[in-house]
């Protein structure tokens, strides 16, 4: 139904998320976090069936734990990240795919690959990511 008067519309710039830590895995901070199919947090690699997520706020030790046991804090935006090489200025705006907690790549590897993110800026020492 259409609005018939003014409404207070919530708003968030949600840039720090909380997510459960999935089983038996370990998230160091500044690493690449991504969701597994059932919600829960892991970090990138090579997979695909992944949702990007952020960047880790702190180290989190869940090898021991099932998931949801722990939680890891994960910084959304644009983060500079590792290239691993294949990742040039003339891919600005394309994609960028995940290789490891801290690596990216510019395509999916032969459908082995997750998305990260928008590729924003490429420099001599990383490539910046906009994790949205």
């Amino acid at each position: 139904m259409q609005l018939t008067e003014d409404r207070n519309t919530a708003r968030s710039e949600l840039t720090v998320v909380q997510d459960p830590v999935a089983a038996a895995v370990r998230i160091f901070a500044g690493g690449i976090t991504m969701l597994n199919a059932a919600g829960d947090a892991v970090p990138g690699s090579t997979a695909t069936g992944l949702t990007p997520r952020g960047i880790a706020q702190e180290h989190v030790d869940n090898r021991a734990g099932a998931a949801g046991v722990a939680t890891v804090l994960s910084r959304r935006g644009c983060h500079k990240v590792a290239n691993d090489g294949t990742i040039t200025r003339a891919d600005i705006g394309g994609l960028a795919y995940v290789v490891d907690d801290q690596t990216v790549a510019n395509s999916d590897g032969a459908a082995t690959r997750s998305a990260l993110g928008k590729i924003i800026d490429v420099n001599a020492d990383g490539v910046w990511v906009d994790i949205a």
